[in-house]
């Protein structure tokens, strides 16, 4: 893994492509100011030695009450770089569940590298495979920001000098993440737990989702088909937000190399696992001291969101990218993600986007082509750093056992298997898998690498609803027969927290095999699965703080265009202006522990500022104004 630059031609100064350079550049320029008063902290926040050293002897001593052996001599002398573990372990989740074993791979580990590791913290992970169409969906997006500051709780005891963050799905990396960077002098490494081995392939899977939906499948059928895709410990192997998740972070460098889509309950899987916590006490001291901050910088941050659109992965990051630059004093925006789009080619074809799975990307190259092939085009930053030494070459080899024992080797820039993974001289599409939308409904996202040329431009009346359970009662009744623009509203982060709509997807690939017209419009959010429905998604200013969406009537015509960025209702502006916006229900607060949300529904900001609850800075641009919430103080 450590190979020595010089002999490393990727490292010799590489041309970046245009647009690289000017997202970058700007990014940069404006967040000069809050980028500086981050790194102010972090570095007022470093220290010589254990930091553990400098607590009373009373505070010391509760710190290692609990530990026996040479761990408890370790912590006691405190000359010996202290490890944190924060993890997401449960044994609900099936990605999270191999997390389990690895607090004692990792204290051994970490002793043999002469560090201390201790469970600091265990965070909060919720699945939203369980919670999709259920009101416990509406406390997901939520979940992230809980998750960060529960990491903050973990690591608030001043006893650590490094930390590996164990989490894979949706909210948890993010949430990590962003409680990691306020933490931002100590070096963190994520440590995932893989994806489970291709059960049903996904293709079918979504045939009788939809069959289901028309009625023309049993629940039995239905229920069989879902058991035969989640069938084992392990990520889900669609290409959503959780292996998006994993996909992006490797990019920026927060994971070993290699180590992303390795599957859970091998020999190798347990070897990176173990060797996470070797190299987080390396660069937690001396010279190869690495804290977060300097990881994530604007060019990290940059390589994750190329990675994302040339992959097609989940339009979640719109929110989630934009929260842990936040997090680092990054300000980025929704026009970062667009102009990047339109110069990052499309190299993926995993499910939603195609029949293929995860493991069938990590089979044909996966993301060490992925990085070889964009590193070669001038589209990411060579010149990171990364949890795994000074530049992103490294990410070019795969990791391997030889022999028993844990090791790197390059790969090729080749794929394995075109019809999943391309390099960037023969890509699927010329430009990525994420535009943005804007007009007098305000700025939406939509993911247009599933959805076919010939469905991208939709100009239909609309029908709103503002439940999904509404939806779902009017397409069984036949009401949705007919081309229509399917409007969700009062779903954003100051309504209901932004929940995810997915089980709107097989009804409405229904309405379209019928040859109907067919978009969404809406301020709640999408995952990675929406497949090849339109959706303009995370609208915002949502209808909730008085958007535009909340003026929209059943029978409006509104105009959603993918391919010029418009999203419009053909309504006179005076008459949009002067109907009453429509009420949420306070009812709709109550119930599976969404009151114990109502603080966070008061404060959570825009969409297009990542729905955090944190705040952060202010981006030029933004779609948002400051108007009050009705009724959600």
């Amino acid at each position: 893994m450590h190979v020595p630059p010089a002999e490393r031609p990727e490292n010799t100064l590489l041309s970046l492509h245009p647009a690289i350079t000017d997202v970058t550049n700007r990014i940069a320029e404006r967040s000069a100011e809050t980028r500086q008063a981050y790194l102010s902290r972090v570095a007022d926040a470093a220290n010589e030695g254990p930091v553990r050293a400098g607590l009373g002897c009373s505070n010391l001593a509760h710190g290692f009450a609990a530990c026996s052996g040479p761990d408890l001599l370790a912590v006691r002398e405190a000359r010996k770089p202290g490890i944190a573990i924060v993890s997401a372990y449960n044994d609900l989740l099936s990605a999270h569940q191999p997390l389990a074993d690895f607090p004692d791979w990792i204290k051994d580990a970490a002793r043999e590298a002469g560090g201390v590791a201790q469970f600091a913290g265990g965070v909060p992970a919720m699945c939203d495979g369980i919670t999709q169409g259920r009101s416990g969906m509406e406390l997901s997006l939520f979940s992230r920001d809980v998750i960060a500051m529960a990491t903050g709780i973990a690591l608030s005891h001043e006893m650590f000098d490094g930390t590996l963050l164990l989490g894979v799905c949706d909210k948890i990396v993010p949430g990590l993440l962003i409680g990691a960077l306020a933490f931002g002098h100590l070096p963190a490494i994520l440590v995932p737990a893989g994806p489970m081995p291709s059960g049903l392939p996904n293709k079918e899977k979504a045939r009788i989702r939809q069959l289901y939906a028309e009625g023309k499948a049993t629940r039995e059928e239905l229920l069989d088909a879902e058991a035969a895709s989640y069938h084992s410990p392990g990520t889900c192997t669609f290409y959503g937000t959780a292996n998006s998740n994993q996909l992006v972070v490797e990019v920026m460098g927060l994971h070993l190399p290699g180590a992303t889509f390795v599957q859970p309950g091998t020999p190798l899987r347990r070897a990176l696992t173990e060797h996470a916590a070797r190299r987080i006490v390396e660069i937690s001291k001396g010279e190869q001291y690495t804290p977060l901050a300097h990881v994530i910088d604007e060019r990290a941050v940059v390589n994750g969101l190329v990675a994302l659109l040339a992959t097609g992965g989940s339009p979640n990051h719109t929110l989630h990218l934009v929260a842990v630059a936040a997090a680092a004093g990054i300000k980025l925006a929704w026009d970062d993600f667009a102009d990047l789009s339109a110069a990052v080619p499309l190299l993926a074809n995993v499910y939603p986007n195609g029949s293929a799975d995860i493991n069938h990307f990590h089979a044909a190259g996966g993301v060490q082509v992925l990085v070889g092939t964009l590193l070669d085009a001038g589209l990411l930053h060579p010149d990171v750093n990364t949890v795994a030494g000074l530049g992103l070459h490294r990410y070019r080899q795969e990791a391997v056992l030889d022999e028993g024992e844990l090791t790197w080797r390059d790969v090729p820039t080749k794929t394995l298997d075109e019809t999943v993974l391309r390099t960037v001289d023969r890509p699927f599409a010329p430009e990525g898998g994420l535009r943005m939308v804007s007009g007098n409904l305000g700025r939406a996202v939509i993911k247009v690498s599933a959805v076919a040329p010939e469905n991208r431009v939709v100009q239909a009346p609309a029908r709103v609803f503002s439940s999904q359970a509404d939806f779902t009662h009017a397409f069984r009744a036949g009401e949705l027969d007919r081309d229509v623009v399917v409007v969700i509203r009062n779903q954003g982060p100051r309504a209901k927290g932004m929940p995810e709509l997915h089980a709107l997807i097989p009804a409405l690939g229904v309405l379209m095999d019928r040859g109907h017209r067919v978009a969404l419009v809406t301020d709640g959010r999408m995952s990675g699965a929406s497949g090849k429905v339109p959706a303009a998604i995370h609208l915002t200013p949502e209808a909730a703080v008085g958007g535009p969406l909340s003026r929209v009537q059943d029978g409006d015509v509104v105009r959603l265009d993918a391919e010029t960025g418009q999203l419009d209702v053909l309504v006179d502006a005076g008459t949009l202006a002067d109907r009453e916006p429509a009420d949420i229900s306070a009812d709709e607060w109550f119930g599976n522990g969404r009151e114990l949300f109502t603080a966070l529904r008061s404060t959570v900001g825009p969409a297009d500022l990542g729905g955090s609850v944190f705040g952060g800075p202010t981006v030029p641009g933004s779609a948002n104004t400051p108007v009050e919430a009705k009724g959600l103080a």
